[in-house]
């Protein structure tokens, strides 16, 4: 779908429709609902057609239809894009925008209150997953295209680390689930993700190891075999590191073939479609519900 010059970055959409690039990506390799064209640096452009066909999307899933519904209503009627619209901004929206200006002000105490009224209104899940961490994509999407500085970067990723990590270390876990490690791939220096990861993962009982950023070579085997996990969780954000993270990977399996691993990060997620299909059972994606998925799957395998 989709005729016309492709002017849009996914960065502009995402922000054009408030869904997050990771989410763009996602709904385009599963439904091939749209197809973007590639600048020469193999970047998508979205049309006008490709935005109306978006926002239309969002507007039906906002009514309550799953995409994929949303997506067989879109290939079965001529919907009437000129009258879709996008959801009125939510508590959430606002808040975030809040929270995101009052970091960027380096304003700790106001970012404080804002995610203490956070936790009154939502969910421990709710409130890292869905307010947390797209501030944490934000912050490193502004600080790549330089619109904030090193400052404000580490400033805020301070901040969120800090309530992340004050929450995940207060979970008990359970004695019944298998126990897991979570670590980032080699060369990797983002590690709030794979944080947030962890916190989802002791939410739902996990005992997790988190170990964060890269190891030296070998240790993460000293580490295992220490440990004796179930589930070992490689997260990879840059591109540019994705391919000795899928090697790492690869390795792991084959010394621990007893060893369930998973793969996130925006570097995973954007792995070449020739890769992806190599690897596309240890891909565990971005969204909450994609991770439910793929435990509840890796869980069943091992009853």
């Amino acid at each position: 779908m989709g005729n016309g010059e492709g002017k849009f970055n996914i960065k502009a959409v995402s922000n054009m429709l408030g869904i997050q690039p990771g989410t763009l990506r996602a709904w385009e390799r599963r439904y091939q609902m749209i197809a973007p064209v590639r600048n020469e640096s193999g970047h998508r452009l979205y049309t006008d057609e490709h935005v109306k066909t978006l926002r239309w999307l969002i507007s039906k899933v906002n009514e309550g239809f799953t995409i994929s519904q949303a997506v067989s209503l879109l290939e079965n009627t001529s919907p009437p894009f000129e009258t879709a619209e996008l959801p009125k901004r939510d508590i959430l929206e606002e808040m975030r925008d809040k929270l995101l200006a009052a970091l960027l002000d380096f304003n700790g105490s106001k970012a404080h209150e804002l995610v203490n009224e956070a936790f009154g209104l939502y969910t421990i899940d709710k409130t890292v997953i869905d307010l947390l961490g797209p501030i944490l994509i934000k912050v490193g999407d502004l600080w790549e295209e330089g619109s904030i500085t090193t400052a404000h970067e580490h400033f805020a990723s301070s901040f969120l680390r800090s309530r992340i990590e004050g929450l995940s270390n207060s979970i008990p876990h359970s004695s019944f689930l298998p126990k897991a490690i979570a670590v980032c791939g080699p060369g990797e220096r983002h590690e709030l993700g794979l944080l947030i990861f962890t916190m989802y993962l002791r939410r739902k009982g996990f005992e997790v190891v988190f170990l964060g950023t890269s190891l030296a070579e070998d240790d993460l085997e000293v580490v295992v075999d220490k440990v004796k996990p179930k589930f070992l969780f490689l997260s990879c954000t840059l591109e540019e590191n994705r391919p000795a993270t899928l090697e790492l990977a690869d390795r792991m399996t084959k010394d621990y073939p007893q060893l369930s691993i998973g793969l996130g990060g925006i570097g995973i997620d954007s792995i070449p479609d020739h890769e992806r299909q190599e690897y596309k059972e240890l891909i565990v994606g971005l969204t909450r519900m994609e991770w439910e998925n793929w435990l509840k799957k890796r869980i069943d395998s091992l009853k």
